[in-house]
């Protein structure tokens, strides 16, 4: 400015309080300036929002909004966002409306306004319209960002991997390749080792398999790696009750019981061992759940879903399957492969 010739106009001069043209008017041999400027100041979220004493708050949270979506005025075809509050944010909104007629109210997000609407009106039956300038998709941000809102409990982010879509579907395709081979492989022993008892634990297995899957997506339960890894683990440690139960069976058979005799007892005396190694098992997932990262509590989680599923399909299904088919087999080996001793 001072080196500036009089009755030149400056360039735009940026300072700590925002941009600056500055025209020289005259000046004095005793360096006394006379100058005539023109400020423009820097936006401030104050500018917008107000200064933040201005806003009241209402008492009225996300916790009374019903749903907020996206609409399309019926006249004017363009897009709105449609608000619906409970019964007591509707007597809230009305108070807050009826004070507020022709003066703008704030919506806040996280302590940021995400919408500032004016009153047009008294609304008495909970249900608002917010129109204004909005495209499809900034009215469908809105409605979402104010049903993130509602939600009654913060977001908190627990844990975050970044995996190229083709290693995820190759390493999915791998974990199902091997649940699969490893069924198989599963299945073969059992029919190989305990003839037809083997073919009805593998019938029950099948039924386990999609009970399981059925109680994943009821609850509903996303399949991470590592969850498929304790699903696949969970059918092993189904097929150690089946196969302390027949081992058992066999003992009784050997001894010279019936079919119908045998199985009770063996079913009888397999049952403590079955129930202590899936309580241990259990406990340690529990364990796992509360204490874990997010990775293994995914692993513990599906592994003590299917811990409960195959005390069921092991108890009940293979039970069942057992007595109906064992009194039609005569023959003791092709039963368990079992042959009275000898005296």
């Amino acid at each position: 400015m001072f080196g500036q010739k009089v009755g030149s106009i400056s360039d735009i001069v940026e300072s700590e309080f925002g941009f600056h043209v500055i025209y020289k008017e005259s000046e004095r041999p005793k360096k006394s300036y006379v100058v005539s400027r023109v400020f423009v100041k820097n936006l401030e979220e104050s500018d917008i929002t107000g200064a933040k004493d201005e806003w009241k708050n209402t008492g009225l949270s996300g916790t009374q909004l019903k749903k907020s979506q996206l609409q399309f005025d019926p006249n004017s075809g363009m897009p709105t966002v449609n608000l619906e509050f409970n019964d007591e944010g509707k007597k809230l909104f009305d108070e807050i409306t009826t004070r507020n007629v022709s003066k703008p109210v704030a919506i806040f997000l996280d302590g940021q306004p995400i919408s500032i609407p004016t009153v047009n009106e008294p609304i008495k039956e909970g249900k608002a319209i917010i129109s204004g300038n909005f495209t499809i998709a900034t009215a469908k941000q809105l409605a979402q960002r104010l049903n993130a809102g509602a939600l009654p409990v913060p977001i908190t982010l627990v844990s975050q991997q970044t995996v190229g879509a083709s290693l995820g579907l190759d390493s999915l395709y791998k974990s199902l390749w091997a649940g699969l081979i490893g069924f198989l492989a599963v299945a073969l022993f059992m029919i190989l080792m305990y003839r037809l008892p083997g073919v009805l634990a593998t019938l029950a297995l099948l039924l386990y398999t999609a009970i399981t899957l059925a109680i994943f997506k009821l609850i509903p339960v996303t399949l991470t790696l590592a969850g498929i890894a304790g699903f696949i683990l969970s059918i092993g440690m189904a097929v150690d009750a089946n196969i302390l139960i027949f081992e058992r069976t066999k003992e009784e058979l050997r001894r010279g019981l019936s079919i119908g005799q045998a199985l009770q007892e063996g079913f009888a005396r397999a049952w403590l061992s079955i129930r202590d190694s899936n309580i241990s098992s259990l406990i340690t997932c529990v364990i796992l759940v509360y204490l874990g990262s997010s990775l293994v509590k995914g692993f513990a989680l599906t592994l003590a879903l299917g811990i409960l599923v195959s005390m069921f399909s092991a108890i009940t299904v293979t039970r069942i399957l057992l007595h109906f088919v064992g009194p039609m087999v005569k023959n003791p080996w092709l039963f368990l492969g079992s042959k009275k001793k000898s005296e």
